[in-house]
């Protein structure tokens, strides 16, 4: 059972940024391994948008985990919160939504959440369900519980206030009414983003202003990096890969990133074992393994969790045929550039020409393309993406233009 336990807590903290209460989870887990008992363990999700991404999975994953060493998950729908809208990071007040916006996103949501988290080991819960029976005196009891000073010492609202930016009173119940919600469920263990900590922490407050006799645990998750490698995945980035993608644009997406990010994402996405996982890196490093099959392997295991078993090897077989019949080749070498760089720095840069004076001649010749376009003008310079740079028939480079 020791055994158990430790490789438990090892999948517990796999990827975590900070676990405040770590003790009483290991007290929660021996306790379900010696008598069967569950604990509570809490996530929220505000339906602000009908489609989840990669970046949101991360917490489902851990979630899953969790369900494995004996936690019911609380999985709690914001329907209440969600028309406040959590102010977290936001420069700005946010729009209300309509409350049938949110019934379309909660049914978006918690379809695909169960694509990873196992529907009999879940309570989907709404905090408008208690939340609503609290009213104005409850309010008023919640909100003495946190000082405007305190309120202030949030980096966001810091910001917001000190640029004479509006903020809106009711942004400064968020954090309260997040943390009742951990009353009222009185969760052992609430989990969410590290930009999340301050939500978090409330929760752990109110539960002992309150006379629960328990005060949660709180796991924090990093915020996982889109494709670019540097900004968090993000829909209005556009580094985003979603988890209603086509499993073709999936598997090329989750293919496109560096070997660098590769683990990362094998860290905080995959469902293999951290012991796996270091053999897969023993493997890169003494070159008994190339880091592209690493890549091909979590592209198919991500695609066949979204789109079924054996989904991920069909899109392998499709992404080959594709560079096949373009004469591209699925391994070249990688660089990263920088947004607004020249064309023909670029194509030194990548070692693609020796020098501009080449790079020019070999526009003008038509011998250079981006993703297959040629390109002629010499004055072009690189948006933010990922592409294929290409020299003749046979030169080839994958560039990240940051």
């Amino acid at each position: 059972m020791e055994e158990q336990i430790k490789q438990a807590l090892a999948e517990i903290q796999r990827g975590s940024a900070e676990i405040i209460g770590e003790e009483s989870i290991e007290k929660n887990i021996r306790k379900f391994y010696a008598t069967g008992e569950n604990f509570y363990v809490k996530a929220g999700f505000d339906p602000t948008a009908p489609d989840l991404h990669l970046g949101h999975t991360v917490l489902l994953q851990k979630l899953a985990s969790f369900q494995k060493n004996g936690a019911i998950i609380q999985f709690l729908i914001g329907n209440f919160t969600a028309a406040i809208g959590d102010p977290t990071g936001k420069s700005a007040t946010r729009k209300v939504l309509t409350q049938e916006d949110i019934e379309k996103n909660i049914q978006s949501y918690t379809t695909q959440a169960f694509k990873i988290l196992d529907e009999s080991k879940t309570q989907i819960v709404y905090n408008k369900d208690w939340l609503d029976a609290l009213g104005a005196s409850g309010m008023l009891t919640l909100a003495s519980n946190l000082t405007v000073a305190r309120m202030l010492e949030r980096d966001d609202f810091s910001k917001r206030y000190s640029s004479n930016a509006p903020i809106a009173v009711s942004e400064f119940m968020y954090p309260l009414l997040q943390g009742y919600d951990s009353v009222h469920l009185q969760s052992d263990v609430e989990i969410g983003g590290t930009d999340q900590k301050f939500n978090l922490l409330m929760g752990r407050q109110l539960q002992k202003a309150y006379g629960i006799k328990k005060q949660q645990a709180v796991l924090m998750m990093p915020i996982l990096e889109g494709l670019d490698g540097v900004n968090k995945m993000s829909k209005s980035l556009g580094n985003y890969i979603g988890v209603t993608d086509e499993a073709n644009d999936m598997f090329g997406k989750i293919l496109s990133i560096s070997d660098e990010l590769m683990w990362r994402y094998y860290e905080l996405l995959s469902e293999k074992s951290l012991e796996s996982i270091n053999q897969l890196k023993m493997g890169v490093q003494d070159k008994s393994l190339h880091p592209k099959a690493i890549k091909d392997m979590l592209a198919m295991e991500i695609v066949d969790r979204f789109h079924g078993l054996g989904e991920g090897g069909k899109a392998k077989e499709e992404f080959s045929k594709i560079f096949s019949k373009k004469d591209i080749p699925t391994e070249m070498k990688e660089f990263d550039l920088s947004v607004g760089a020249g064309i023909l720095q670029s194509l030194v840069d990548t070692n693609l020409v020796a020098s501009t004076s080449q790079a020019r001649r070999d526009l003008k010749a038509g011998a250079v393309k981006i993703d297959q376009v040629k390109i002629s003008d010499e004055k072009m310079v690189l948006e933010k993406g990922i592409f294929v740079l290409q020299k003749g028939k046979k030169n080839f480079v994958r560039i990240n233009v940051k």
